[in-house]
């Protein structure tokens, strides 16, 4: 009977001292190496596999490494904002404060901001302009932050200059309550944001501004 491939594979896992009982067999065991138009054993064959293996996870480790340095900065930077916002006692002055400072920590070309609902001392404040129907209903459709393209959203037209690529973040009191404003963030680079990029970190930038926003709202 002909052993296939399969049998004899399933036998050597069933067997593991298979190769101590034929030793020989691990140096007269010639394979292509993936690294060289050469033969080597087995043995070398497959400290070539764990060569490449500890590489992999070397490049791994690089790479984790590399994400906690980003990590950290970027928490830094989001405490430094969080502070400023809880440091300015002129609640008129926040809406300014939020962009601003988000624009120089973040470095962002590119932010504005729009709430409705304000009381009337701070219905005068260029982020309480009023906007189009169209734009409390998006942004009370975005159940989280929305990355992209500019694809002539209204709310683009808010910044200095047209962005190609967006962020789009609700503000709202709690995660059910209906929005009252809308945070724009825009690059002149098409993957600064982007639609397969993670939203969390956004996601908790709106939370800070509109905790911080909420003093100017009128009682609902």
């Amino acid at each position: 009977m002909e052993l296939s491939e399969h049998d004899l594979a399933a036998y050597l896992a069933e067997h593991p001292d298979f190769f101590e009982r034929h030793a020989e067999l691990l140096s007269s065991v010639q394979l292509q190496s993936p690294h060289g138009n050469r033969a080597v054993s087995l043995q070398e064959r497959q400290i070539e596999m764990l060569r490449d293996k500890m590489r992999a996870l070397e490049h791994r480790l690089a790479d984790l490494m590399r994400n906690a340095a980003d990590n950290e900065i970027r928490s830094g930077r989001l405490l430094a904002w969080a502070r400023a916002l809880l440091v300015q006692g002129d609640a008129a002055a926040l809406p300014r404060t939020v962009v601003d400072e988000l624009r120089e920590g973040f470095e962002l070309p590119l932010a504005a901001l729009r709430i409705w609902g304000v009381l009337p001392e701070y219905a005068g404040l260029d982020e309480a302009a009023p906007v189009g129907d169209d734009i409390p209903v998006l942004a009370n459709s975005l159940s989280q932050p929305f990355c992209g393209a500019n694809a002539g959203f209204e709310a683009a037209r808010w910044l200095a200059s047209p962005p190609q690529s967006l962020a789009l973040v609700a503000l709202r009191a709690g995660a059910q309550s209906p929005a009252f404003g809308l945070l724009v963030l825009g690059s002149p680079q098409s993957d600064r944001f982007t639609a397969d990029m993670g939203t969390e970190f956004l996601a908790r930038v709106g939370e800070v501004a509109s905790a911080a926003l909420l003093r100017l709202l009128q009682p609902r």
